[in-house]
C-alpha cells in the first residue's frame, strides 16, 4: 500500500521522527478541505447577495416612504384646489343668477331678458363655460387602495406609488385645464356684467322732469287741428324753468332749435336707444358732450309749436318710437 513518509528533525541532537500517511487518507483530506472551502465560498456569496438585497430593499422602502409623503402632500393640494374651484363655480352661479345672465337658468335662474321692451339679440350664450369645464372628482378607484399599497415593500411599493404619481399628474392637468376654463368663464362673466351695467346705465329709467302728465303716447286728438293724430311721446306740463334731466347716460347728439319742437336736446344712449326733449325754454348742454343719468340738460319751456309750458319727451329704439312710460321706473 502506498504511503507518504513525513520526517521531522527538530535539531542535530534530537532523534529523527518519521510519520507514514496513506495516500488515500491524504486524498480524502484534500477533498474534504476543498468541499469545506466550497461550502464557505457559496455561503459567503449568498450572504453578500442577501446583504445587497437587504440594502437595496431598505433604499427602496426609504424612497417609497419619501414618494408617499410627497403624494400625500400633493393629494391634499389637489383636494384643496378642487374645493376652491367648487367655491368659484358656486359663486359664479350665484352671480349669474343675481345678474340674470346666460348660464343661470340651468342652475335655477332665468335666462337673460331685455330692459323694458328693448329690442335686439341677447348677449352671447356662456352656459357652456358656466356649468361646463372638466368635472373634477376624487381620484380613480385604484387610488382608493393606496393604504394597502403603502403596506407593501420594496419594488412593488415603488411601482404602486409611481402609478399614483401618474394618476395625480393626470388629475393635476385636468385641474389646470379646469382652472383655465373657469378663468375664461369669469372673464366672460365680468365682461357681461360690465356690458349689462353699461346697458342699464344707458337705458331710460326715470321721469325727465317734474310736472303733470297731460298727453300720453299713441293716437290722440290734435290740439291744433282737432283731428286724430299719432303722438310719438308724452307731454309733461310744468312750471317754466323747471329742470329737465337726462333719463340715462349718453352723448348729446343734438342741442338747439328743431322746428315745431322748439329748443330740443337729443341724447344717444347707445344700444340703439335715443331720447328727445322738446319745447325747452333753455338748453344747458352742447352737442358732443357726455352726460350721466340725472344731469340737468335743459329748462322746461314753451318754445316751438306749443300750447303752454311743457316737455315733449320721446324714447326711440332703433329708429322706432316706443312708449316712454315703459321706460320709467321711479
Amino acid at each position: 500500500m502506498e504511503r507518504y513518509s513525513l520526517i521531522v528533525v527538530s535539531d542535530e541532537t534530537a532523534p529523527i521522527r518519521r510519520f507514514d500517511v496513506r495516500k488515500t487518507m491524504v486524498r480524502r483530506a484534500l477533498y474534504g478541505a476543498i468541499a469545506v472551502a466550497a461550502l464557505f465560498l457559496v455561503g459567503g456569496v449568498d450572504y453578500v447577495l442577501v446583504r445587497i438585497d437587504h440594502i437595496e430593499l431598505k433604499r427602496l422602502r426609504q424612497e417609497s416612504a419619501e414618494q408617499q409623503a410627497k403624494i400625500d402632500a400633493f393629494d391634499q393640494t389637489v383636494a384643496k384646489v378642487e374645493s376652491e374651484l367648487a367655491s368659484v363655480r358656486e359663486f359664479e352661479r350665484k352671480v349669474r343668477m343675481i345678474a340674470n345672465l346666460p348660464g343661470s337658468a340651468a342652475a335655477g335662474g332665468d335666462e337673460i331678458v331685455g330692459v323694458g321692451n328693448v329690442e335686439g339679440e341677447p348677449p352671447a350664450d356662456l352656459s357652456g363655460l358656466a356649468g361646463g369645464g372638466i368635472d373634477v372628482h376624487a381620484l380613480p378607484a385604484a387610488e382608493q387602495g393606496g393604504a394597502a399599497a403603502r403596506k407593501a415593500s420594496g419594488k412593488a411599493n415603488v411601482a404602486a406609488t409611481d402609478d399614483r404619481v401618474s394618476a395625480l399628474r393626470e388629475e393635476a392637468n385636468k385641474l389646470g385645464f379646469t382652472a383655465s376654463q373657469r378663468g375664461l368663464s369669469l372673464q366672460e362673466l365680468v365682461s357681461e356684467l360690465e356690458d349689462k351695467h353699461q346697458k342699464l346705465a344707458s337705458s331710460p329709467a326715470v321721469w325727465p322732469t317734474k310736472g303733470w302728465l297731460t298727453s300720453r303716447f299713441g293716437t290722440r286728438i290734435s290740439p291744433f287741428t282737432g283731428k286724430r293724430q299719432f303722438h310719438s311721446g308724452v307731454d309733461i306740463a310744468g312750471a317754466r324753468g323747471t329742470e329737465v334731466i337726462a333719463t340715462a347716460a349718453g352723448k348729446i347728439v343734438y342741442a338747439g332749435k328743431k322746428g315745431p319742437m322748439g329748443r330740443t336736446v337729443i341724447i344717444d344712449h347707445g344700444y340703439g336707444i335715443r331720447t328727445h326733449y322738446g319745447h325747452n325754454d333753455e338748453v344747458m348742454v352742447k352737442k358732443g358732450s357726455r352726460v350721466e343719468r340725472g344731469a340737468v340738460i335743459a329748462k322746461l319751456g314753451n318754445t316751438g309749436r306749443s300750447t303752454g309750458p311743457h316737455l315733449h319727451y320721446t324714447v326711440e329704439v332703433k329708429g322706432k318710437t316706443v312708449n316712454p312710460l315703459d321706460y320709467i321706473f321711479d
